[in-house]
């Protein structure tokens, strides 16, 4: 902008020119027009939104009336073009001329300082960039989009009065229900009337019976009589012999008085088709030594104490734990060769496949079976199992469930174990071997191997893999263990592929499994999902069903490592089970068995101790040049090479044939 000192320039006069409608323009000289616009570009404006517009001329253009443009001008002669006056319309007849072109914009910090855009205004809209070219690419708001915006206003606004509405008149309909009300409180006090009726019948029947007959407590158990099998459908809960006169008399079910067959009947933990030693328990024998299994362990899990776990794992980072000593009170009185056991705890499911026609839905409990194998692991974070020693073993036989199980460490180095269950439905197999890693505040168990299981009656052979556990907050917090990755079932032309959910900070997907079962055209024939610690379910919306879901706890299961009653049961020795194990069954490797007894001190020395046995073995078959070998099972190699233990099936006539006393075993412990 020119000062006021500048040379005033002598004005000509000016010419003006017709437009076609008949008003007149001023027109200047090209030389007076280009000292205008040299003056306005050397101008040092205070005003950042100052604009030097490239037009040919400042022209009055819009088609207005009679008006004429009033040009004024300020001391830097800027031309000032007046706009609309107060309360005057534009006639709409034509568009205002489009005014753009570069100026000087000032910038906030850190970028301070004036900076040359390219401005463009047209139809009412001022808009602006670096280039020419980028002012096409900008978006433009219109106005019409707030008309809208209050349009779903006054839309929302309306529903939440309807819903108001609404909810007063229901509040009048249920004021005005008094009759209904009524009808409730006097079916609930017939209800009550009835409740007393059949409780005074009880008692009377009750009176009137004579327990005399009945044998003393400890004679039942040890008579024949005592142990006689009774169906699933007699309750475990039943308080007297009267109530089997009342359920005859009263037909009805809902009449048990029995608040624990209620509970029995939701827990899936025991199927169909089971049976189990009923013994009347109004005696004070436990119900556990009824059917034949404890139901606790001899002592409850001893605190770890001051263990520094810090130091111990971060010597270790990146190893394989599996090859490293670890304090006994890290450990639960289980071991590897009892953890595959554990997998066949809901081995109903195998057996219902086994009755099942339909090859599709024979691969559904399969896959059920597949997953309930890591039900029992949701609450097991705090310890880990032993590390089976080579040529130990491990036999489980449960009549009750009809399937006997024997496992043995075949391998040392790198550890395997392998097992095998025979049963009239099924044969089920697997070799495993267990690789861990530990990452910080986290330890990953990789199992690495096959699981086999053989339908006879239908000639189906399933193979599938495991996924991987992962043990989280080793070192603080509450630790927690989830499996994840994905699992692929196939049977011939028959797959099913399983997705273990991994969980994450944004996903809520925790202990989730989906997937589905294609048949031999890759066709999808069934959907499966659910969670590996509540159930798996088939089929879609509204027709799913449940196929599995997981036993319920005992009451005090935290106090006992977190034990299922199955594995409760896998430990247990009694006189009768002892006469007939050899020397190297896991139930009586010491070091175990003083862990479970609560006996920390003596745990810890003897499993140094029984480490060191393993070494000196180890030492002197190397010195002697022998080759270890397992006793029960038998290397092969498969058609890709690889190598792969099988069951011998001599270890169930060795022990029908008691041969255990005769044969020679190493001295594990």
């Amino acid at each position: 902008m020119s000062s006021s000192s500048d040379a005033v320039t002598p004005k000509r006069p000016i010419e003006r020119s017709p437009l076609p409608d008949g008003r007149t323009t001023t027109k200047k000289s090209v030389k007076e027009r280009r000292q205008h616009l040299q003056r306005a570009d050397a101008s040092d404006s205070d005003s950042d939104d100052s604009l030097s517009v490239s037009s040919s001329t400042m022209l009055d253009l819009e088609g207005r009336q009679p008006r004429t443009a009033k040009v004024k001008k300020s001391k830097g002669e800027w031309i000032i073009i007046e706009g609309l006056r107060d309360g005057q319309k534009f006639d709409g007849r034509s568009k205002p001329v489009k005014f753009d072109g570069y100026c000087l914009k000032t910038r906030k910090w850190p970028l301070k300082g004036w900076h040359k855009r390219y401005f463009s205004l047209e139809n009412g809209i001022l808009s602006y960039a670096k280039y020419p070219r980028d002012v096409s690419k900008f978006s433009i708001i219109l106005v019409g989009e707030t008309l809208k915006t209050l349009v779903r206003t006054l839309n929302t606004e309306r529903d939440r009065l309807k819903c108001a509405l609404e909810q007063d008149a229901g509040v009048a309909n249920v004021q005005g229900s008094a009759a209904y009300i009524q009808t409730l409180r006097q079916a609930l006090s017939e209800a009550h009337q009835q409740n007393k009726e059949l409780r005074s019948r009880l008692a009377r029947i009750h009176g009137e019976s004579d327990l005399s007959v009945l044998p003393s407590p400890q004679s039942t158990l040890d008579s024949d009589q005592g142990n006689k099998l009774l169906s699933q459908s007699l309750s475990l809960e039943s308080t007297s012999i009267s109530e089997f006169f009342d359920a005859a008399e009263y037909i009805a079910p809902s009449a048990s008085s029995s608040e624990g067959s209620d509970e029995e009947s939701d827990s899936s933990e025991v199927e169909d088709g089971e049976e189990f030693d009923f013994t009347p328990p109004s005696s004070d024998i436990d119900l556990a030594k009824a059917t034949g299994h404890r139901e606790k362990l001899p002592a409850p899990k001893t605190d770890a104490g001051d263990l520094n776990l810090w130091n111990l794992l971060c010597k270790n980072i990146g190893k394989d734990l599996s090859k490293i000593s670890m304090p006994v009170t890290l450990n639960e009185p289980l071991n590897i060769l009892q953890w595959l056991c554990e997998e066949l705890e809901y081995s109903e499911l195998v057996d219902k496949a086994a009755q099942t026609d339909d090859p599709i839905d024979r691969m559904v409990y399969v896959a059920a079976f597949a997953v309930s194998a890591y039900a029992s692991s949701s609450c097991r974070a705090g310890q880990k199992p032993f590390n089976p020693l080579l040529g130990e073993t491990y036999e489980c036989v449960r009549e009750d469930k009809g399937w006997k199980f024997i496992a043995e460490q075949v391998s040392h180095h790198p550890p395997i174990s392998a097992c095998h269950c025979d049963s009239p439905n099924f044969i089920f197999w697997q070799e495993s071997r267990i690789k861990n890693k530990f990452w910080g505040r986290s330890m990953e168990i990789h199992p690495v191997g096959t699981v086999h299981l053989v339908l006879p009656k239908y000639g189906d052979h399933y193979q599938w893999n495991k996924v991987t556990s992962c043990i989280h907050n080793i070192l603080s917090g509450q630790r927690w263990v989830e499996q994840y990755g994905e699992m692929v079932i196939t049977a011939g032309a028959i797959t099913c592929k399983l997705t273990f959910a991994k969980a994450s900070y944004w996903s809520n997907k925790k202990n989730e499994v989906y997937g589905n079962i294609t048949d031999k055209d890759g066709k999808v024939v069934q959907y499966l999902f659910g969670k590996w610690t509540e159930g798996l379910y088939c089929g879609k919306a509204p027709s799913v069903k449940c196929i599995w879901r997981p036993g319920a706890l005992p009451d005090d299961y935290e106090l006992y490592y977190g034990f299922t009653k199955f594995a409760i049961e896998l430990n247990e020795l009694n006189p009768s089970l002892k006469a007939v194990l050899p020397p190297t069954d896991t139930r009586f490797r010491t070091d175990q068995r003083l862990l479970e007894e609560g006996h920390i001190a003596e745990a810890e020395t003897e499993k140094l101790r029984v480490e060191q046995l393993q070494r000196d073995r180890r030492k002197q078959r190397e010195a002697e040049g022998i080759k270890a070998e397992p006793m029960w099972f038998r290397r092969e190699r498969g058609e890709d090479g690889s190598e792969h233990f099988v069951f011998s099936g001599k270890y169930w006539d060795a022990r029908k044939n008691q041969e255990f006393v005769k044969m020679t075993f190493p001295k594990l412990w």
